[in-house]
């Protein structure tokens, strides 16, 4: 009995990581809100993961709908059929070397300067702007660390060889650790407080996780986030692997995730006041 006791008294802390209870109102909003959106858009569906031909235009209406201030992109391609013209400024970078899959920031406000961290032979990446907002100037990261390479259903697991796939994910957590070694060194660098969104590959539990929010970030999913906050189509289990954290010393409006099938990940946004 006091073993059990010790054991959830230790992991008490990390239950708000996996599932909160409830978040914040949204009529806690206030006129100076800078509202944040990261969406890993799985080439909008390029290969027919998903049964449609709508998916590049209904993510264009969903983010038109929504409407954010500033919008994080991974996984973008050129794709005909898409249309985000509310945003006069735009940084895209496409790092893979086929040049076709990049990383892109859209604003509504003007950049300073902009650029990339050019992870070394891998197609993930991390890129940078500086936001001009009505309120202050933000470094805003749009990140993608290493990807597993590995199936999101049961069925492929199970089918895949075991020795190969750990060896796969054992490859794959060192660079995500030299790539977070990487941003770390360029957070610290920065003449602005810091924004840090996208797709990290793995859970608010990990040694990556941890390590970027230590720079003075909070996760606006603990802040003001509500149920499982899932970001990754992963049957197993509702996983967390897309994240939006914020200057601590900001206020963190709200928080929300979205329930559409769009993608093999699901958009999150926030609103912050800086």
């Amino acid at each position: 009995m006091l073993l059990s006791l010790i054991v959830l008294l230790l992991g008490i802390s990390h239950v708000t990581s996996l599932y909160r209870l409830r978040g914040k109102s949204l009529a806690e909003d206030t006129k100076d809100a800078l509202s944040l959106l990261t969406f890993n858009v799985h080439v909008f569906n390029r290969f027919k993961w998903i049964d449609s031909e709508e998916i590049p235009k209904d993510i264009s209406e969903f983010i038109k709908k929504e409407n954010p201030d500033i919008f994080c992109v991974q996984e973008f391609y050129n794709n005909p059929n898409i249309d985000f013209k509310q945003y006069p400024y735009k940084y895209d970078y496409f790092h893979h070397r086929s040049q076709e899959l990049a990383l892109v920031i859209f604003s509504k406000y003007p950049f300073v300067k902009k650029g990339s961290l050019n992870f070394e032979n891998t197609a993930n990446n991390v890129i940078f702007a500086d936001v001009v907002t009505p309120t202050d100037t933000v470094r805003v990261y749009n990140v993608h660390l290493q990807s597993h390479g590995i199936s999101s259903k049961t069925d492929d697991l199970t089918k895949a060889d075991s020795q190969k796939l750990l060896k796969r994910i054992q490859t794959s957590f060192k660079k995500q650790q030299s790539q977070t070694e990487q941003l770390i060194a360029h957070l610290k660098s920065s003449p602005y407080r810091n924004i840090v969104m996208g797709d990290f590959n793995n859970t608010a539990y990990s040694y990556i996780y941890d390590k970027i929010k230590s720079e003075d970030l909070q996760d606006t999913f603990k802040e003001a986030g509500r149920g499982f906050g899932k970001t990754f189509n992963f049957e197993l289990f509702p996983a967390r692997i897309d994240f939006i954290l914020v200057p601590d010393d900001a206020e963190v409006i709200s928080f929300k995730s979205y329930d559409v099938e769009l993608s093999d990940h699901y958009p999150i946004s926030s609103k912050i006041s800086l």
